[in-house]
């Protein structure tokens, strides 16, 4: 039996598509020259066509040197560009971290209440925050609150004086190699003792707290970093006095883990579960047949509710890019596909959609190459035109998802409240033509049924009592429906029972 599912439908929060940007390197700020004194020692200030590198520690600055490198990007050049981000056809922009920060990424915070000055003011983040929406479009912050940055002044207060009121923010203790708990042991990260009620009042609980300050000034929610280390406790706490804001806020946590008990603490949780089965399958290291079991194991454990509202992720800053982990073209648009058309809010990293490339940290994070977007690029037409077909078919967004049993195909349905509802996807991931069957075990399915294509391609698609005959070009896709249309008066399917 099918279930209502259009419910679904009045919470952005389910299957919305998310563009995440990085702010230092997505535009560089028309005011670059009045703000050089902002670059100065420890930083420095690159010209927008140099491309990152990895360099090594210094002991003096504390940091490594490319994390003091600078594009000069800044949230109103940003804003400037919101047309180009409105015209992709995305629901959410993502930013990674705003706050006051020595570093260019921001995950060292020394005041979270405070708009790093390289990248603008409070007031500039209300500007965007306001065009956002008038675009009817929601904005997420990169929340960092497992720790901050040893340039905080509570943290310096803490270690110049023992009887600072902010000591017990801290876990210091002398079994720790530095004498108090960091993040990774990474010396400029400096761990919060989340167990303290001050600590938690500080971040989320009082009114002027970070979380709620933000909410309260428009914000629609929260991205967490290392979520896997706040913890099941503070993360559904966190997500119960944010909803107390916004009872349609989100709170999403990067976990890396299985996801089932993370994504029941919050909203939903970036889901690195699926980019791993995603790279599995598309790599070819692993079985269609078990990479569908587990496809089908995840969201039977987590719940589909819970997949529909974490993010699809197969590139961020902290990961290699999608073009450079599938270095083919055929199997760029298959990881595309797959982040469009599986259940959750897919999660499109700045450049994603023109087909930059990069390795890990920092080459992922380089500055946006603009000279990517014209009418030629194969692979940004494709990403918009994902997106068109989520709007198209909400069931893309909101439908459930079941996979279907074959040897050499991969192949699912998202499913809707009807038969007409449902849309397909089959690929072949192979190097070779694949002819195959797919046991299409839905009986709503007719005899003989016929199909409409609406992306992509097959030499053949043929059903017989459930069995599917289909043959696929290598490396290829279809994506389709059921045709219900009555044909000279007469449909089989009069009598399907509609929900």
């Amino acid at each position: 039996m099918r279930t209502p599912i259009k419910y679904r439908l009045k919470d952005w929060r389910v299957g919305a598509v998310v563009y995440q940007v990085m702010v230092d390197r997505f535009y560089p700020s028309k005011d670059i020259e009045s703000k050089q004194h902002l670059y100065q020692y420890p930083r420095t200030i690159l010209s927008w066509d140099t491309l990152p590198v990895s360099k090594p520690y210094d002991q003096k600055k504390g940091y490594h040197e490319h994390e003091l490198e600078f594009w000069g990007g800044d949230i109103p050049s940003l804003n400037n560009k919101m047309d180009y981000i409105q015209s992709l056809g995305v629901d959410v922009l993502y930013l990674n971290p705003i706050p006051e920060a020595v570093s260019n990424h921001k995950y060292d915070a020394s005041d979270y209440l405070k708009i790093s000055e390289e990248y603008g003011t409070l007031d500039d983040l209300k500007k965007l925050i306001q065009n956002v929406h008038d675009k009817d479009m929601k904005i997420m912050l990169d929340g960092v609150f497992n720790h901050i940055g040893i340039a905080s002044p509570m943290y310096q207060d803490a270690i110049s004086n023992k009887n600072s009121k902010y000591r017990h923010y801290f876990d210091f203790n002398e079994t720790y190699s530095e004498g108090v708990r960091l993040w990774m042991n990474v010396p400029s990260l400096v761990e919060l003792n989340l167990e303290h009620e001050d600590v938690q009042n500080y971040l989320y609980k009082k009114k002027d707290s970070v979380i709620q300050s933000y909410l309260n000034l428009g914000v629609d929610g929260w991205r967490l970093d290392v979520a896997f280390d706040i913890g099941y406790q503070y993360l559904s706490e966190i997500t119960k006095y944010s909803h107390q804001v916004n009872p349609m806020s989100c709170i999403v946590g990067e976990i890396p883990n299985y996801p089932d008990l993370w994504a029941k603490s919050m909203d939903g949780v970036m889901n690195f579960t699926f980019r791993e089965l995603i790279s599995k399958l598309l790599l070819q290291q692993t079985p269609v047949k078990t990479i569908s079991a587990m496809f089908d194991k995840v969201i039977l454990d987590t719940g589909i509710e819970k997949i529909l509202t974490s993010w699809t992720v197969v590139d961020n800053h902290d990961v290699p890019r999608l073009a450079h982990v599938f270095n083919t073209q055929p199997t760029q648009v298959l990881a595309l596909i797959l982040l469009f058309t599986l259940p959750g809010c897919p999660n499109l990293y700045y450049g994603t959609e023109l087909g930059m490339k990069g390795d890990t940290d920092p080459e992922n994070r380089a500055p946006m190459a603009w000279h990517l977007d014209n009418d030629k690029n194969d692979i940004k037409k494709l990403v918009t035109s994902l997106i068109q077909l989520r709007k198209k078919h909400e069931t893309l967004r909101v439908g459930n998802f079941h996979t279907f049993i074959s040897e050499s195909i991969f192949g699912f349905v998202r499913r809707g409240e009807n038969i007409e509802d449902d849309v397909f996807i089959m690929m072949n991931v192979q190097d070779n033509e694949v002819s195959d069957i797919v046991l299409l075990d839905d009986s709503d399915i007719m005899n003989y049924a016929l199909f409409d294509i609406i992306l992509g391609n097959a030499d053949k698609l043929h059903v017989s009592a459930g069995v599917m005959e289909i043959k696929l070009q290598p490396q290829s896709y279809v994506i389709f429906k059921v045709n219900t249309k009555a044909k000279n008066g007469y449909t089989s399917y009069k009598r399907i029972e509609k929900v």
